[in-house]
């Protein structure tokens, strides 16, 4: 008897086909990745607008009740101190402390800590989480309360409100609240760049036009660019901070009250 073997054929990918294939996934993975890291960024800036919307009234609320005037610390560096008298108005009846989410700016994973002896130094935890910064993300605009810092003689005196009766600012749309600590400085957490390296070994983390999330004194908040005069900072102990003066024409903000 005779047998016929009958076979049928199996279809598949040949190895050009896979290989094409996975060039593909690669291509969109690197085409997405970008999309992806920009959304969790835009995400984390929403999450910080509202925490500081919220903190922003939460002030005012603190102004309403004490006689129309801002905080004011006696001495006290009110900067970050300030956040030890809103409690209250958020329900929290313990200690501040880094559970007070309404306090933290998601994008807050490191900071640059200046020290006396050294400069600044990177410091790679939470600013909210730090006890001496009372636990939070956030700073208010009270540098005006600020005494016996060195300065250069061009500075005469910081810009801030704190201690100032509200309804005395004179541009509420324009002047600085609440705001990032990195503000200050100024420095980015939502786009950070490398510090500068001066040839005494000092480093130098501030650069002009650093990308922050601030609030105003008529409750709105935004995502800015905060000005640095590199020409006004010294390599050695002082440093120019962008608090100690107002920005030039072109910019949003301001950080006194008149």
């Amino acid at each position: 008897m005779g047998m016929r073997n009958n076979f049928k054929a199996v279809t598949g990918f040949t190895l050009t086909e896979l290989l094409v294939v996975m060039a593909i996934i690669a291509l969109l993975a690197t085409l997405l990745l970008p999309v992806l890291s920009n959304a969790k960024a835009k995400a984390r800036r929403t999450v910080c607008l509202n925490n500081l919307r919220q903190v922003n009234l939460g002030i005012r609320m603190y102004s309403d009740d004490s006689d129309d005037t801002l905080p004011i610390a006696g001495g006290q560096p009110v900067l970050w101190r300030y956040r030890e008298l809103l409690q209250g108005y958020f329900g929290l009846s313990t200690p501040p402390s880094p559970q007070d989410k309404v306090f933290a700016c998601p994008a807050d994973t490191f900071f640059y800590d200046l020290r006396p002896d050294i400069g600044f130094v990177y410091v790679p935890q939470r600013h909210y989480e730090q006890v001496k910064y009372s636990y939070t993300s956030y700073e208010f605009n009270a540098a005006n309360q600020i005494t016996n810092i060195p300065r250069q003689a061009s500075v005469q005196s910081f810009p801030g409100i704190g201690g100032c009766k509200l309804s005395s600012i004179k541009h509420p749309d324009k002047t600085l609240m609440i705001l990032e600590a990195t503000a200050l400085a100024p420095y980015s957490w939502h786009d950070p760049k490398s510090p500068v390296a001066m040839p005494d070994g000092h480093i130098i983390p501030m650069f002009n036009n650093a990308k922050n999330v601030v609030s105003f004194v008529d409750g709105h908040t935004s995502y800015i660019r905060i000005y640095w005069n590199e020409a006004l900072s010294g390599h050695g102990r002082y440093y120019s901070f962008a608090f100690f003066y107002n920005p030039p024409a072109g910019y949003e903000y301001q950080w006194s009250g008149d």
